[in-house]
């Protein structure tokens, strides 16, 4: 049977676009790809990119107290938000079409509509149109969800963020995941009353204990006014406000409130159901180590799957399924010790395990040290830093290194090439320290401060 296209893929993000092209452009498959949205996905568009933009933006407030500090007569002056605002989405549209010109550059055909399945060889457009295709891939990604409860609906999410006209005077902040802390770090920099409710006993559940506790410590200390074990009851409009009632019994007024409590996957109406695509608890799609789902000719990448949601790890999901299914190599992918950064202020970045779970799962000694760096000391600042190595103690293995710290998420890349290695303490013993840095206490910690 002949087909329009060798693959027909489902979504114009980091996942969808990176398969697409390397399949077109290094395999000389026949290639398609339907985006209903924007090309680049939740990263680019309303994620990682903008973000990062944001935190950049958000730091600057304190440089200039910093820069006194060592002498420079400079003035603090207002942050003007238009002027960012603009900026910023001019780099998103540049981006877009960036994306769009490597599938025009790589000989893929893109549609920008909706699509859906039909059969496990058919996609519907939204016009109406069917498209044949051998492969089917599903790169549809996530999206934040708002839990329903009264006036729920007044509430924004990390899409809206980017886009409000003016800076709100206040913003509740809701949930302690790291998009969460994020913002709360950001609005907080750009000069807005920050509050966040987590209903937690403690922010980032699932990273390091000691790593989270030095993070809200120090949100605290830069001015989030961090409420821990509290939840909102209602929501009402208010005049141009919104009156929150938390469950920690407090009515408060709030200019802009925005949920981060979670996600979910992109995959309803695509007419998974009817085919036996197999969907999970969350309603993620259900995929094998090649990315392979119930139905042999359709494949998922990405956070559809909700595997490990980052989007390296679904460029590298698109890759390792160009690699299985049209350079006939079978390639799973490697999920273990994945570094990543979360762009909180503090920074953290972090690869393996938690100490705690380490401790779990066998004998561990735990190296740490935590101080106040150089810079931010010499500047009459009391921000502390934090590096911690977790090590196995009958391989010696270096289990997990958390780095709290500006810049941490760079350092983290590189500290993650020794673990995913498998280095021991005594090789990271055996380097030489560069000094004076941050990190040259990665190297230099001598002694366990406690074993478990």
């Amino acid at each position: 049977m002949s087909f329009d296209y060798d693959l027909f893929v489902i979504g114009g993000g980091s996942g969808g676009v990176r398969a697409a092209r390397v399949a077109a452009g290094e395999t000389g498959a026949k290639v398609a790809l339907a985006e209903e949205d924007r090309y680049g996905g939740t990263c680019v568009i309303r994620g990682c990119v903008p973000k990062k933009l944001m935190v950049f933006a958000s730091e600057y407030s304190g440089m200039v107290e910093d820069a006194r500090s060592y002498g420079w007569d400079i003035k603090p002056g207002d942050f003007n938000w238009g002027t960012f605002r603009g900026k910023l989405h001019a780099e998103l549209d540049r981006l877009e079409g960036v994306y769009r010109n490597i599938l025009k550059n790589n000989g893929v055909e893109s549609f920008d509509q909706r699509a859906k399945l039909v059969d496990p060889h058919t996609v519907e457009l939204a016009d109406g149109t069917r498209k044949t295709a051998k492969h089917i891939l599903i790169a549809t990604g996530g999206r934040p969800v708002v839990p329903e409860f009264p006036g729920s609906d007044l509430a924004i999410t990390s899409n809206e963020i980017f886009h409000l006209e003016k800076l709100p005077e206040t913003m509740l902040i809701v949930g302690g995941g790291y998009i969460a802390c994020e913002f709360a770090g950001i609005m907080n920099g750009m000069g807005v009353k920050t509050t966040q409710f987590y209903r937690g006993a403690q922010i980032l559940r699932g990273f390091d204990d000691e790593a989270r506790g030095l993070i809200c410590e120090e949100m605290c200390q830069n001015g989030v006014d961090v409420h821990l074990g509290t939840n909102v009851l209602e929501m009402a409009r208010e005049g141009d406000r919104i009156r929150v009632k938390a469950t920690n019994g407090t009515e408060r007024l709030f200019d802009v409130v925005m949920y981060a409590t979670g996600r979910a996957p992109n995959a309803d109406d695509l007419g998974l159901e009817a085919l036996g695509v197999e969907r999970g608890r969350k309603g993620e799609i259900i995929v094998d180590e090649y990315s392979q789902t119930a139905v042999p000719s359709i494949y998922a990448i990405g956070d559809v799957t909700d595997r490990v949601n980052l989007t390296p790890v679904a460029i590298r999901e698109g890759m390792a399924f160009v690699e299985t299914v049209f350079k006939g190599n079978p390639t799973p992918v490697d999920h273990e010790l994945i570094p990543t950064a979360i762009f909180t202020q503090p920074e953290m970045g972090t690869v393996g395990l938690s100490e705690e779970a380490a401790a779990e799962q066998e004998p561990i000694e735990v190296y740490a040290t935590s101080f106040k760096p150089m810079q931010q000391s010499f500047a009459g600042r009391s921000q502390r830093v934090l590096m911690k190595l977790i090590v196995s103690k009958a391989t010696r293995k270096v289990l997990g290194c958390h780095i709290v710290a500006p810049g941490a998420g760079e350092m983290i890349q590189l500290a993650g090439i020794a673990v995913k290695m498998g280095a021991t303490k005594e090789d990271f013993d055996r380097t030489v320290a560069v000094h004076p840095v941050m990190a040259e206490e990665l190297v230099t910690m001598r002694h366990p401060v406690r074993s478990a």
